[in-house]
């Protein structure tokens, strides 16, 4: 006998993952700013630490909120796993092209007037 399962159900279940997950990533990107920004340890040390939140946050944005686990056909499972690899491959190997962009063009003069124009603040 095959347990019945209410249609009222499947919605609830989804609502709790939604608000499970927006809380989780909160306080990941919380811990993640709180470690970036209090934290004084070795850059190497920090920058591991941030990895594995990132990590974290991604696996749970998958199953929470793209619901990886649920769907029947792995042909779709994948399709969503590698389109969001590849948005996140875009967004940081992007980010780190126009930084090291940013850091080849200004001269150190420019660095320095820059700096001295944010102590004012």
């Amino acid at each position: 006998m095959k347990p019945v399962i209410s249609v009222h159900d499947e919605p609830r279940l989804s609502y709790v993952k939604y608000v499970a997950g927006f809380f989780g990533s909160i306080a990941l990107t919380l811990c993640a700013y709180l470690l970036a920004t209090h934290l004084s340890v070795d850059k190497n040390i920090l920058a591991a630490l941030l990895a594995v939140l990132a990590i974290s946050q991604f696996v749970l944005q998958m199953f929470l909120f793209l619901h990886i686990g649920d769907e029947r056909g792995p042909r779709l499972r994948m399709a969503a796993a590698g389109l969001m690899l590849a948005v996140v491959l875009i967004l940081v190997l992007g980010s780190m092209w126009i930084m090291n962009n940013l850091n080849y063009r200004m001269t150190p003069q420019q660095i320095n007037q820059y700096m001295r124009s944010q102590d004012s603040l």
